[in-house]
């Protein structure tokens, strides 16, 4: 049985990444709804409409698990979800509370980064006033990234020109962390790297939500001892020409992850 992984698109491959990474005997389905990628500037009730849609094509599988690689999906749909099928069910949100915890003796502030349809749901307002007691979190969205990576769109100058005009505003000698709240983000860890000052830190959810799926597994008795790491990819649009793509995603990422 698989483990599958869920995005609207290229995004969830850095979640797959780290999770082939810690889950080496675990065998994986990634799938990703091509068809209405980007989510995060979409009305929530298509995006619940896509994500219901998409989560029954992936249970058509033999699937042990799911995680929701993707931040907005998480927001609008995994309690429903819960509460609709019998395996468990992953979920991801913004790495909120432990920037705050990184920040809590230097007074610095948290810069978050997200789709506008996460930074909107209570949820995600939820999340911050719950663990953000010193008022020192800033969000602001960047769904221009999601399109980048969705095109695999690495220029140099262009992400500069980005990024600069995006974090203009910013007296970013205040802030000590920048959380990337999207899974499509970390493709640009390593460039915003460059260009944020040396002593701010960039953190994202990947980490916590294998480490949950592993206390999943383990709880549940469901670890393989058999599996290869061995990958499944699925899309909703069936293309041939996106399926490559996210091979090609995947290796380019696995390439700048093991030098972040």
């Amino acid at each position: 049985m698989r483990i599958a992984i869920f995005d609207s698109g290229l995004g969830g491959l850095t979640v797959l990444s780290a999770a082939l990474k810690e889950l080496p005997k675990e065998d994986f389905l990634f799938y990703a709804d091509t068809l209405h990628v980007p989510y995060g500037t979409k009305p929530k009730e298509d995006v619940k409409k896509y994500i219901r849609h998409s989560i029954e094509t992936i249970m058509r599988e033999d699937i042990k698990a799911i995680v929701i690689a993707c931040n907005t999906a998480t927001s609008l749909a995994v309690a429903e979800l819960r509460s609709s099928y019998d395996i468990p069910i992953i979920g991801m949100e913004p790495a909120v509370k432990p920037a705050v915890e990184m920040n809590r003796e230097t007074g610095k502030r948290v810069l978050v980064f997200a789709t506008p349809l996460t930074l909107n749901q209570s949820k995600y307002r939820d999340l911050v006033t719950s663990v953000d007691n010193m008022n020192i979190v800033d969000s602001m969205p960047l769904p221009e990234l999601v399109q980048y990576c969705e095109s695999l769109n690495f220029d140099p100058e262009t992400l500069s020109h980005y990024f600069a005009e995006k974090l203009d505003s910013f007296q970013l000698d205040e802030y000590g962390t920048v959380v990337l709240g999207c899974t499509h983000y970390p493709f640009y860890k390593n460039k915003l790297a460059e260009l944020l000052p040396k002593h701010i830190q960039i953190v994202d959810g990947r980490a916590g939500t294998i480490n949950r799926l592993t206390q999943v597994l383990r709880d549940n008795h469901l670890f393989n001892d058999h599996g290869q790491n061995d990958i499944k990819f699925l899309c909703s649009s069936n293309s041939d020409e996106y399926l490559q793509k996210m091979e090609r995603a995947l290796t380019l990422f696995r390439k700048e992850d093991d030098f972040s």
